[in-house]
């Protein structure tokens, strides 16, 4: 077993003006697509499904298609001074390869992500979907993504996705809510052409 797992925070150096924001780091002059806890910059080609949780019905991810790939993304609470994706990390390379999944640490302009073959099942048979995890922890919040397709491994079109990833604001709030839990997402206004998905 390795040592204990950081809690610092993990997030680019130049974060607050390069993103992924706070609130309190954006003017209102964009326009955004307002999902409670996440706003996203609205772009051609950009298509948004909502997951939402069978039973409570209570939206729980945003995937962004986008150019035939797949950002999902969550926002989870979490303190001032304490970062989640490192103990995050850490978990999900312990279930990927319970599961019989294959994980890579890797680095890029985020910071510290994974690489992983993860067992799915296509058209009834066992195979194996590569995807990439991302994360970064900002104030009070963490926000991560899941990129899917070809993104995952084609060099340039993980550069857009992460372009995506890092338009995004969180909106933390001031309710005071435990670390890691989910931060709320809604359904927006001009919901037009989005749609929620089951999971």
């Amino acid at each position: 077993m390795s040592g204990p797992i950081s809690d610092a925070k993990s997030a680019p150096a130049d974060r607050e003006t390069t993103g992924p924001f706070d609130e309190s780091e954006v003017s209102g002059v964009r326009p955004y697509v307002d999902l409670g806890a996440l706003k996203l910059v609205p772009r051609e080609g950009l298509n948004l499904r909502l997951e939402v949780e069978e039973g409570s019905g209570r939206v729980v991810a945003v995937a962004m298609d986008y150019q035939g790939s797949t950002l999902q993304v969550q926002a989870f609470a979490s303190t001032r001074s304490q970062g989640l994706w490192h103990e995050v990390r850490s978990q999900l390379t312990e279930q990927i390869s319970t599961q019989g999944g294959s994980v890579e640490d890797t680095l890029s302009e985020l910071g510290p992500e994974l690489l992983c073959k993860v067992p799915a099942l296509v058209d009834g048979k066992q195979t194996f979907q590569e995807v990439r995890f991302i994360g970064v922890d900002g104030p009070r919040w963490f926000l991560r993504g899941v990129i899917a397709g070809p993104a995952a491994t084609n060099p340039e079109m993980g550069a857009r996705m992460i372009e995506l990833f890092k338009d995004i604001v969180v909106v933390r709030g001031q309710q005071p809510m435990p670390p890691r839990e989910l931060m709320p997402l809604k359904v927006p206004e001009q919901a037009a052409g989005i749609a929620p998905t089951q999971r």
